[in-house]
């Protein structure tokens, strides 16, 4: 195993062995097996929102890598299809309408009605790509995305404008994203998101490779570019819709994790994938850790701080770029 993938695992072991017991209260080792409130407090909140998050952060930073090999553009993010814009839409449509309903006793209907307006978005934009002559390209898909998030935020807008105090502050609540969750409802159902991303990213590693250098050179060297671009397409666009819908969106993870790696890690796609996911959901979970104290006694949305961290990191980016 490459040294630094090794160095990557070994501190995400270490983040994920920790963060369970930081927090507003710190617990000690000893609840680990104690009956007590505190013990109840690790195993049904702070060690499922852990999992939760590393499993989100994973998944956000494998979604941005084969997105920045898509549009061979290093500041490429899967916010850009609209999906998360389509899914906040579902989100924000369920609270206005006052409905409280649960899948199967744990997962809440709001997550549903967000993963059915990820999916309308993925629909629309599927749908306008392909009635472009020419068929699927990513200046298309690019552009349609673009004006689904302006659309889908539109819409939000008017439907918060319209709604209650109450419903109103549910709705930004939703909007800024995280990783409240009471036991392993939602980790368990993100998993399947991540296990999928990560195969396709690392088995369509080497066309990747060859995708980044441009879409002849990819052709001349047996690659489909359509059927790549479709089957990437819609593998990010419904990880994202999964991530999105017990999450909330959570902003600029995929922008930045893909793009840190890159200056760490010598080898191809494949190498960058396992980089990505070690490094993804580790991140998340330390900006999740931050989010629970360092605002005491209140917690703030933890994509408050990806957003944040990814403003600065994309001024950054474009500074350096200019010199």
């Amino acid at each position: 195993m490459n040294k630094k993938i090794l160095f990557l695992f070994i501190i995400s072991a270490a983040v994920l062995v920790c963060a369970p017991f930081i927090g507003a209260h710190t617990l000690s080792a000893d609840v680990v097996i104690g009956n007590g409130g505190a013990s109840k407090i690790l195993w049904e909140l702070r060690i499922p929102r852990v999992a939760l998050g590393w499993i989100s952060g994973a998944t956000l930073a494998l979604c941005g890598l084969i997105f920045q090999a898509l549009f061979r553009n290093p500041l490429a993010s899967p916010d850009m299809l609209g999906v998360s814009m389509g899914a906040a839409f579902g989100a924000v449509v369920y609270i206005r309408m006052g409905i409280a309903v649960a899948l199967f006793g744990v997962i809440q209907g709001i997550s549903a009605a967000a993963f059915i307006g990820a999916a309308a978005a993925i629909a629309a934009l599927w749908s306008a790509c392909s009635i472009r002559r020419g068929g699927l390209s990513t200046s298309s898909l690019l552009l349609a995305g673009v004006a689904l998030n302006f659309l889908f935020g539109s819409l939000n807008m008017i439907i918060q404008y319209g709604g209650g105090y109450i419903d109103t502050f549910r709705m930004m609540r939703w909007t800024m994203g995280g990783l409240q969750t009471v036991g392993f409802a939602y980790a368990a159902a993100s998993l399947p998101a991540l296990v999928i991303i990560f195969i396709i990213a690392y088995a369509a590693g080497p066309q990747l490779d060859l995708f980044v250098c441009g879409e002849e050179i990819a052709a001349s060297r047996g690659v489909s570019a359509a059927r790549l671009r479709r089957l990437l397409f819609f593998s990010v666009s419904l990880a994202v819709g999964m991530n999105v819908a017990f999450c909330g969106p959570i902003g600029f993870v995929g922008l930045m994790c893909p793009h840190i790696c890159r200056y760490f890690t010598d080898g191809g796609h494949r190498e960058l994938a396992v980089s990505s996911a070690l490094f993804g959901g580790t991140f998340l979970v330390v900006c999740d850790v931050a989010a629970r104290t360092v605002w005491m006694p209140t917690e703030l949305p933890v994509g408050i701080i990806t957003s944040c961290l990814g403003s600065l990191f994309f001024l950054w980016l474009l500074v350096r770029g200019e010199r």
